[in-house]
């Protein structure tokens, strides 16, 4: 009976790691004011199947997923921003990278946020070349 203890160390252990290797994936923008708005978005491009780009104004910003999401801009509407549950409640509609935040269009699962990075004028439109698929904000949730 006194095995059955020693067993759950390396258990334990590697949840532990697995644990650490999400959180170290994820990086969010901070100060929370830096973050995009939702309903302040004039443009997206989806550059590939884990980048998107957008632009609010005169900010742009290099969003990248966690998982591979082939689907994004396809159909009307192209993309979907939604902001996490906390967010939600604040009645923060801001993107910034945190748990909980997605982007999805008709034919794809939400995909999740890892990051969130303002760009200059130039990386934006580098990437943008590159994009795959393009729209407006006109499409967002007027609220979050």
């Amino acid at each position: 009976m006194k095995l059955a203890p020693l067993l759950l160390v390396p258990l334990l252990f590697g949840a532990a790691l697995a644990a650490q290797a999400t959180s170290a994936a994820r990086t969010p923008l901070r100060p929370q004011a830096d973050c995009p708005r939702i309903d302040r978005i004039n443009e997206w491009h989806v550059v590939d199947a884990r980048t998107v780009t957008v632009r609010t104004g005169p900010h742009r910003y290099v969003m990248r997923l966690e998982a591979n999401c082939p689907r994004l801009g396809v159909g009307n509407p192209g993309l979907l921003f939604r902001t996490s549950n906390a967010n939600r409640v604040l009645g923060d509609s801001r993107i910034c990278g945190d748990v909980g935040e997605t982007v999805q269009a008709r034919y794809q699962p939400p995909c999740a946020i890892a990051s969130v990075r303002e760009v200059d004028k130039a990386h934006f439109d580098k990437l943008t070349k590159q994009a795959r698929h393009s729209g407006s904000g006109a499409d967002q949730p007027t609220r979050p």
